[in-house]
């Protein structure tokens, strides 16, 4: 069985290839905005892998879905798109209108989520997002800008401060306005989580882009990082299909 497993974020389309459970291939480019047209030039490739399914995640909106259908048909395989569910494979939906509820954010938690344990699930990506559970009950969570969002919302919004794209990894008082902001910034996102984490002891595990990054200075909660964790999600969810 060869099956292609695709993740549609926000600034991302990312894949996997796997054949009889295996990754044979793994990649991630930017879509620009742009996802369905990323993905039309990449179809012909997949179309000669011969694959028996596509499992897709997508946190476009209908009009972007509908369009990636219809390129998706010219693969001639059934294609599952994942949608949230109020429970599925055990685990139980904590918003009240489950429309509300990202699909990655469900497929992340639905990854990891056990009886008898309590985690947070942090996706530091485009968004960072926050996602508590209670054994199997999802309770919600929050979403924040990333380093990057707050960064280029602070330079859009003050005149003369030019901010160059290096590396939040300080903590220190910054001496200078760039490091005042980008310390600032990553103290702020590291305190919400250590806030989040005092309300209950849980497992912390993060994902994503900057799940390295954030782990180096929450090392107090024994963070676990689980890459590709959304992909992962969308293996079990399709696993659990009739």
């Amino acid at each position: 069985m060869k099956r292609l497993w695709l993740d549609i974020g926000n600034t991302r389309l990312k894949y996997w290839i796997t054949e009889n459970g295996h990754v044979i291939e793994h990649e991630a480019e930017l879509h620009l905005q742009s996802p369905a047209d990323l993905l039309l030039g990449l179809i012909q490739h997949f179309r000669a892998q011969k694959l028996d399914h596509v499992g897709i995640s997508s946190v476009q909106d209908k009009k972007n879905n509908d369009r990636m259908s219809k390129i998706l048909k010219l693969l001639d395989v059934p294609v599952t798109f994942a949608k949230v569910h109020e429970e599925y494979a055990g685990l139980i939906c904590g918003y009240d209108n489950i429309t509300q509820l990202g699909i990655d954010r469900w497929l992340q938690v639905l990854a990891v989520a056990k009886p008898d344990q309590d985690l947070c699930v942090i996706s530091c990506g485009t968004a960072l997002t926050i996602d508590l559970t209670q054994d199997m009950n999802h309770l919600g969570g929050y979403i924040l800008p990333n380093l990057y969002l707050q960064r280029d919302s602070l330079i859009q919004n003050t005149k003369g401060i030019k901010i160059p794209d290096i590396a939040f990894s300080e903590l220190t008082p910054g001496r200078n306005t760039i490091d005042a902001v980008h310390h600032g910034i990553f103290l702020g996102l590291l305190s919400t989580i250590r806030e989040v984490m005092k309300m209950s002891p849980r497992q912390l595990i993060l994902t994503g882009g900057d799940a390295a990054l954030f782990a180096q200075y929450l090392t107090e909660f024994h963070p676990i990082i689980e890459n590709d964790l959304l992909l992962k999600g969308l293996k079990l969810y399709i696993s659990h299909q009739s």
